[in-house]
């Protein structure tokens, strides 16, 4: 039996500042009392890369969807010094003002942060997109695929990424480029904790978790995509031929109708 920490000390003594957080959002014709689902991007992601097809797709399928910036990310408030616990604290929040018990759909790092949030909010359900959860192994794995991009970020520079590890060549080139070209940087420190960072909190309430990403992501290795649904005691659902963001690439309605799907068979209306 998961236990849930009902006390947190540093989160009195030493409360995470405040900031303007952009949240995104489309909402069904008809209220069909579906979950509100509530996507959060990865580092150097903002809200844009799911308001681009994702927000109004989901919401054709009859769930209110928002989407939020973490702090320093899109147009949420500059915070030069954000830590993990900062991005946790930000989607907690946005969670916990919406009108009903959410899911919360982490991409990237934001599925780190998505783990974390899910000890403190009880959420409908959580869903893993290309997650990089973190550990020295991420870094080998990064190191390996892309030195150059990678190294930088080691020592507090930005981590750089190519279209061509983010995307599939189904997507043109110029439309890839152009949302390459849109990323942000999370904080250095926040880069850091990817790599040393504690372990998250069994999840609030045991919330159904679904795992996906594709195996030609060529950020997240097919095993680790493996590994990443093993702790959730399940198997990854797979999108071959996609990349890294798959709510951008090419094909970007199989993972979001499959999620939607799922949600309708394992997160059913109350």
């Amino acid at each position: 039996m998961s236990r849930t920490r009902i006390i947190r000390t540093r989160d009195w003594a030493s409360p995470v500042p405040p900031v303007h957080r952009e949240v995104r959002s489309a909402t069904p014709e008809t209220d069909e009392g579906k979950p509100p689902v509530l996507f959060v991007p990865g580092y150097g992601h903002g809200a844009w890369t799911f308001a681009e097809h994702w927000l109004e797709h989901s919401a054709s399928r009859g769930f209110a969807a928002h989407a939020v910036s973490l702090r320093g990310h899109g147009g949420s408030g500059a915070a030069p010094k954000a830590t993990l616990r900062a991005y946790v604290h930000d989607v907690v929040q946005v969670a916990a003002s919406l009108p009903r018990q959410a899911v919360l759909v982490g991409h990237g790092a934001g599925a780190l942060v998505v783990t974390h949030a899910l000890a403190r909010y009880p959420a409908r359900a959580g869903v893993l997109v290309a997650p990089v959860l973190g550990g020295w192994g991420t870094l080998g794995g990064a190191l390996r695929r892309n030195l150059a991009g990678t190294l930088p970020a080691v020592f507090g520079g930005r981590l750089r990424l190519n279209r061509r590890q983010l995307f599939s060549r189904e997507l043109p080139v110029a439309t890839a480029a152009d949302y390459t070209a849109r990323l942000g940087r999370a904080t250095a420190r926040a880069q850091w904790q990817l790599l040393a960072h504690r372990d998250p909190e069994p999840p609030v309430g045991n919330p159904p978790l679904l795992v996906l990403g594709s195996p030609d992501d060529r950020i997240v290795s097919a095993s680790a995509l493996t590994r990443a649904a093993a702790r959730y005691a399940a198997a990854p659902l797979l999108f071959p031929g996609m990349g890294h963001d798959l709510m951008l690439d090419a094909r970007w309605r199989e993972p979001i109708d499959a999620i939607l799907d799922w949600l309708d068979k394992d997160a059913p209306t109350p």
